[in-house]
């Protein structure tokens, strides 16, 4: 029989959360289950959430939120390919706004041969999140997960829409759509990736959480991981930066985490610009920057902050044998027509109006080239 918390149960784990006070990882699945079926009000909700976050969750909080959302509102699928598939995203809540750094890094990755499962949203807190941009490039964002298994399996890479009732079936996109702080799920739901990879690159808003996404990471079954923190002056970016230190925290295939440091001059990459790594007033502009980045268009700082992030991805999965010359491949893969061609493929196959996704894709690309 499923368990019922009462509105005064609820409300005394939030005060035991307020006086700082940790919850246990099923205590953390209990609280969040009642989130996912509303089964308290909004306010005991928010207030929930708010006290968490204000406290700094636990690995163990952070699993439990996983598990609810895994368990109870996540369809699942097991896409078939030769490798292993990856993940990259951003837990968002950064608070320095960059242009769509990771999306544009993943399809130079699947350019390589590496097979990308996507997990993404629509914009929170700024003008343009992975989905929204995807979307104004030809990708079907209303996509069933049988379709973008698909994706995956034909082209290479496929996105999951994590705002979707096709993917979030109960609640996560309700929830999602009504806070705009930063908060467990920016990790949790980040995590809650249909096709569950084993290998991925995850951006934290926060140095802090360095010390715990790994190990949660590594609960949730990642092989290998690399979750990385970026510095703009004295804002952070969810994104390895070539305009100030990048911090990471790589989970190994032991179990064991490095972690270390480097800045835009020890790879051999000059600092960019700090404005042209800003995000963009439009979804539309967003999608253009993508079009000519692809096209080897795009300035040098746009360029080499995408190529550095698509480098980790590459170092990952030893398609290179460090980051620096996983950099270097991603230039050759933009400068080679690889990037751009599998762009086209996946607005191809991601897709129930194929026609339709690559007219708006030519149209984007003349749009750009002018």
């Amino acid at each position: 029989m499923e368990k019922t918390i009462s509105m005064k149960d609820y409300g005394q784990v939030i005060t035991q959360l307020i006086n700082k006070e940790n919850l246990s990882k099923d205590d953390s699945k209990e609280m969040f289950m009642e989130i996912l079926s509303d089964k308290q009000t909004a306010m005991q909700q928010g207030a929930f959430l708010a006290a968490l976050s204000a406290k700094g969750a636990t690995p163990e909080e952070v699993a439990g939120s996983f598990e609810a959302i895994y368990e109870v509102d996540t369809f699942k699928v097991e896409p078939v390919t030769e490798f292993p598939i990856v993940d990259n995203c951003g837990t968002g809540m950064d608070s320095f706004k960059t242009f769509n750094i990771s999306t544009a890094a993943s399809i130079i990755a699947a350019a390589a041969g590496i097979p990308m499962a996507k997990h993404g949203s629509r914009a929170l807190t700024s003008v343009c999140g992975t989905i929204d941009v995807l979307e104004a490039l030809g990708i079907d964002m209303d996509s069933s997960v049988e379709l973008v298994k698909e994706s995956i399996e034909k082209a290479g890479i496929g996105i999951f829409n994590g705002m979707s009732p096709e993917v979030h079936p109960v609640a996560l996109g309700r929830v999602l759509s009504q806070i705009s702080f930063g908060s467990v799920l920016n990790i949790s739901a980040s995590l809650a990736n249909p096709a569950l990879p084993q290998y991925g690159v995850r951006g934290v808003y926060s140095k802090e959480m360095l010390a715990f996404v790994p190990q949660i990471m590594a609960e949730i079954g990642y092989k290998r991981a690399i979750v990385v923190y970026g510095e703009v002056g004295e804002q952070s970016i969810d994104e390895a930066s070539t305009i100030g230190t990048t911090y990471i925290a790589e989970l190994k295939e032991d179990g064991t985490v490095e972690n270390y440091s480097f800045n835009p001059q020890d790879m051999l990459i000059t600092p960019g610009i700090v404005d042209e790594i800003r995000t963009f007033e439009s979804v539309e502009a967003s999608a253009l920057c993508i079009v000519r980045l692809l096209n080897g268009q795009e300035t040098k700082t746009r360029e080499d902050i995408v190529a550095l992030n698509a480098g980790l991805i590459l170092y990952l999965r030893d398609k290179a044998p460090s980051i620096r010359e996983g950099y270097e491949m991603a230039l050759e893969l933009i400068h080679n027509g690889a990037a751009w061609e599998k762009l086209k493929t996946w607005v191809k196959y991601q897709n129930r109006d194929r026609l339709k996704g690559l007219s708006t894709l030519y149209d984007l690309e003349a749009k750009a080239m002018i």
